[in-house]
C-alpha cells in the first residue's frame, strides 16, 4: 500500500525535531505502533500520516490514518519540551470514570491511546463529528449552548487531582503582561488600554475567595467537538484548579468575540450567550452570574492582545478596544 505522507510544516527542517523523524516515516511507525499497540497493527492498516498542527518551539498534532473493519485516525499530540504525560493521565482517568463513549449523559473525551516517549508523544482516537462553532449558530444552538454549560459543570464535579492552579490574580497578571505590548503596536491607544487595565483591576478586587475545582481553563467553542447528540471535551492541557465561572465567562467571551469578528455584530449569537449563563447558574446558583460576566470581561480585554498576534484579526483591535470601553461606559459588569 503506499502510504501519503504530509508534511506542509516541514518539521524535519528544524535540527531540534529530528527525534520526529521516524514518527514521519511510514515503516518506523508500523514498527512502533506494533511495539506499543499490537491490537491496532494486528486489525488494522496504515494508510496516511499528516502533520495537522504545528506551534513554532512548542508543539505539534500528528495524524495517523488507519483502515481495517472502518476507517479511523489516532492523533498524535507532540510537546517539544517533554512528554505531556500529565494531559494523557488526566484523560485516561476521566475516561476510566465516566467520560467514555458510554456515559449515559453523552459528554465525553476522546479515548486515549497511549503514550510514545522517544517521540515525546501521547495519542487519543480522533473523534468525528463538528466544532461548536459551526454549530452555535445553527436552529438548535440555544440547546447546544445548555448541554455545553452542563458538560462544563460535569468537568468541575470531577475529583481530578492536579497540581496546578489559576486564581483571578493569575488572570489580571496575563492581562497586565500582555496589554502593555498592544500600548507598544499602537501608542495612541495608551490611555485607553491603561483605563481599561485600571478597570480590569477593580473588577478582579471584586470578586470573593471560593473553593477551586478542576476547569478546562482554555475553555471555548473549539474545544468541544459534538457527534450526533454527544458532547467531546478536548485539550485538557490547561486543566487546573480554578474558579468554575471562568470557564463560562471565557466560553461567552470568544462567542461574543466570534460574532463579532465574523458574524459582524457582537451580539449576533446573544441567546446562545445568555442560554449558557443561565444554564450554568441553574447548576451552580445565582451568586456565579457576577463571576462569569467579570470573567468575560477578562477574557475580551485579552482578545484585544490575541487580536494584534493573528494577521487576519488586526483590523478588529480597535473594534475591541471599543467594546469594553462601552461595557464599562454602561455598567453592565
Amino acid at each position: 500500500m503506499n502510504i501519503q505522507v504530509k508534511d506542509s510544516f516541514n518539521l524535519l527542517s528544524n535540527p531540534n525535531l529530528l527525534f520526529l523523524k521516524d514518527a514521519l516515516l511510514p515503516n518506523k511507525v508500523e514498527q512502533t505502533f506494533k511495539h506499543y499497540f499490537p491490537s491496532i497493527i494486528k486489525k488494522n492498516c496504515l494508510s496516511g500520516i499528516k502533520v495537522v498542527r504545528y506551534k513554532a518551539q512548542k508543539r505539534c498534532l500528528i495524524e495517523y490514518q488507519f483502515t481495517g473493519k472502518e476507517k479511523f485516525s489516532l492523533l498524535g499530540k507532540v510537546r517539544f519540551k517533554e512528554t505531556d504525560t500529565k494531559s494523557y493521565y488526566l484523560q485516561k482517568y476521566l475516561w476510566e470514570n465516566g467520560f467514555d463513549d458510554q456515559s449515559l449523559d453523552q459528554v465525553s473525551v476522546p479515548e486515549p491511546i497511549g503514550v510514545i516517549p522517544q517521540w515525546k508523544m501521547w495519542l487519543q482516537r480522533k473523534v468525528p463529528g463538528y466544532t461548536t462553532t459551526l454549530l452555535l449558530g445553527k436552529p438548535d444552538g440555544v440547546n447546544i449552548a445548555e448541554k455545553i454549560a452542563y458538560a462544563a459543570y460535569k468537568l468541575h464535579q470531577f475529583p481530578a487531582k492536579t497540581d496546578r492552579y489559576h486564581t483571578i490574580d493569575d488572570e489580571l497578571h496575563i492581562l497586565h503582561k500582555k496589554l502593555p505590548l498592544v500600548i507598544k503596536l499602537y501608542p495612541h491607544w495608551k490611555s485607553r488600554i491603561r483605563e481599561i487595565l485600571k478597570q480590569c483591576n477593580k473588577l478582579g478586587n471584586r470578586l470573593s475567595y471560593i473553593p477551586c475545582v478542576g476547569i478546562h481553563r482554555d475553555f471555548y467553542a473549539d474545544q468541544i467537538i459534538i457527534n450526533s447528540s454527544r458532547l467531546y471535551l478536548l485539550d485538557l492541557d490547561l486543566y487546573c484548579y480554578g474558579d468554575p465561572s471562568l470557564d463560562i465567562g471565557n466560553f461567552i467571551a470568544h462567542i461574543t468575540e466570534y460574532s463579532l469578528r465574523v458574524l459582524g455584530d457582537f451580539q449576533a449569537l446573544k441567546y446562545q450567550e445568555i442560554a449558557l449563563e443561565q444554564a450554568f447558574i441553574k447548576l451552580i446558583g445565582e451568586e456565579s452570574r457576577k463571576r462569569i460576566i467579570i470573567y468575560k470581561f477578562l477574557t475580551l480585554v485579552r482578545h484585544i492582545y490575541i487580536s494584534t498576534q493573528i494577521k487576519e484579526r488586526n483590523a478588529y483591535t480597535e473594534d475591541l478596544i471599543r467594546l469594553c470601553e462601552s461595557y464599562l461606559e454602561k455598567e453592565i459588569i
